[in-house]
């Protein structure tokens, strides 16, 4: 058993969503522990609450019972503007659709984290262009992203996620909309970034073959953890 203090603990965590009038619970009491430096899959069929899960760790969500702590602290309890700084400077995320502003280049879509917080455009400019480089876009700086390949698309995301430092990294299916070939390459640059950098990551994935070249693996059915290898 890890005798460290959990990076994010979540404590019977239960969300359910109204579609039509009905009423469907998605996460059903979910217990997890994260620890500084993991990487963890989270795995499961589709529709068992994955990407919920994530989203509540993200707190883009909130749940509708149960806590969720980061470092020991209750996150849900502080106002909106203070959670919107929270998640902008402490959680990275990646999405399946990298959700990229297609009016902007490589490099002014990576920046943006940096210039919502404030940061001088001139610095925003200088940690997007290192991150970008560290992720094999260095020739693409300027390029606007329709003219992006998929692959490279996705890379600007991770960078994106990545301008502003975070302890932690979300990722949610971030190869399903890619090509096998593509996809192995994003998970390698994750993998990287965890053993490199020392960034704790949570990976929402149906792929086993990413799911196991993490550390640890958590199985969700029905919205329950059933598993965790």
């Amino acid at each position: 058993m890890n005798s460290q203090q959990p990076l994010i603990s979540l404590r019977d965590v239960r969300k359910s969503f109204i579609t039509n009038g009905n009423r469907l619970d998605v996460l059903q009491g979910v217990d997890l522990d994260i620890y500084e430096g993991e990487m963890v899959a989270i795995a499961g069929a589709s529709g068992v609450g994955k990407s919920t899960l994530l989203h509540v760790l993200g707190t883009l969500e909130r749940p509708d019972h149960g806590e969720v702590l980061y470092q020991g602290e209750r996150v849900f309890t502080y106002d909106e503007q203070r959670l919107a700084s929270f998640r902008n400077e402490t959680i990275g995320f990646v999405f399946q659709f990298h959700h990229l502003l297609p009016e902007f280049n490589a490099l002014e879509n990576t920046m943006m984290p940096a210039l919502i917080k404030g940061m001088n455009p001139k610095e925003a400019c200088e940690l997007a262009e290192a991150i970008l480089t560290w992720v094999g876009l260095k020739d693409r700086l300027r390029h606007h992203v329709g003219k992006l390949s998929g692959g490279e698309q996705q890379r600007v995301a991770v960078a994106r996620s990545l301008v502003l430092k975070p302890s932690i990294l979300l990722a949610d299916e971030p190869t399903g909309n890619l090509d096998v070939r593509t996809g192995e390459s994003i998970h390698d640059l994750l993998v990287s970034l965890n053993r490199d950098e020392g960034i704790t990551a949570v990976v929402v994935t149906h792929n086993m073959r990413l799911a196991e070249k993490l550390s640890r693996r958590v199985t969700l059915v029905d919205g329950k953890v059933v598993g965790v290898d």
